[in-house]
């Protein structure tokens, strides 16, 4: 019996993925694999080319998944104007726009390109399902796992869990890096005291911090991933 790939191991982690925990009021979860049938046929051809091996990766973890990236391709921090350009894949009549896979693309392009990039790292998320909250029209905008305590604490398991299964895909355990140096790398920190996934957890600015509020500084941004990325930070 052949072993599954890395590839194989992303997929049949994306098509499992549910969520059962009781949320707080006008919060819903944003399932892409279960809610969008292309965003799992084109992140799985995503994962195949770029993952089709049983290559050791480090692993990043970012919150959870956006509307507008992942949330559409199932590809963290890859829209799908980015998934065209740099991926070389399509969503046929999907065109969308996400800030923050601009700043990934930028450190993915100074990497060596995708091929060379996704060859050594494997982008997840603390909480790999998102969230949304509707307001009092109806209109949705996204929420995060951390954004109240309630949420925080019904989703840690599934957290857990998720981050576990992760682990088994061919990890690098010696250190682990955190999108998002604020209440993103507060809890994986915690958490990793006690679970012990990483020998140690690097945080670095999330993309959407650096695009929205250090634009002018993004390249020592990028220089600063690449730096942790490759050991020397």
């Amino acid at each position: 019996m052949n072993t599954p790939t890395f590839a194989q191991k992303i997929i049949s982690f994306n098509k499992s993925l549910k969520l059962t925990a009781k949320l707080p009021p006008h919060i819903a979860v944003m399932n892409p694999f279960a809610e969008n049938p292309k965003a799992l046929e084109t992140s799985s051809k995503f994962y195949r080319k770029f993952y089709n091996d049983h290559q050791t990766r480090k692993l990043i973890l970012g919150i959870n998944p956006g509307r507008f990236g992942a949330g559409i391709t199932g590809i963290p921090f890859t829209d799908s104007k980015r998934m065209r350009e740099f991926c070389g894949l399509d969503i046929e009549g999907i065109q969308t726009y996400e800030l923050s896979a601009v700043f990934v693309y930028d450190v993915i392009e100074a990497y060596g390109g995708a091929e060379a990039f996704y060859q050594d790292i494997y982008i997840s998320s603390v909480c790999p399902l998102g969230f949304v909250i509707r307001d009092g029209r109806g209109r949705e905008k996204n929420y995060n796992y951390y954004d109240s305590k309630v949420m925080q604490e019904a989703v840690t398991p599934f957290i857990i869990e998720s981050i576990e299964t992760q682990l088994e895909f061919g990890i690098d355990r010696s250190v682990g890096f955190c999108m998002g140096s604020g209440k993103n790398f507060k809890f994986l920190n915690v958490l990793n005291k006690e679970k012990k996934f990483f020998d140690k957890i690097i945080p670095l600015e999330h993309p959407r911090y650096v695009m929205q509020y250090k634009l002018k500084s993004k390249e020592l941004y990028v220089d600063k991933y690449l730096r942790a990325l490759n050991g020397g930070l």
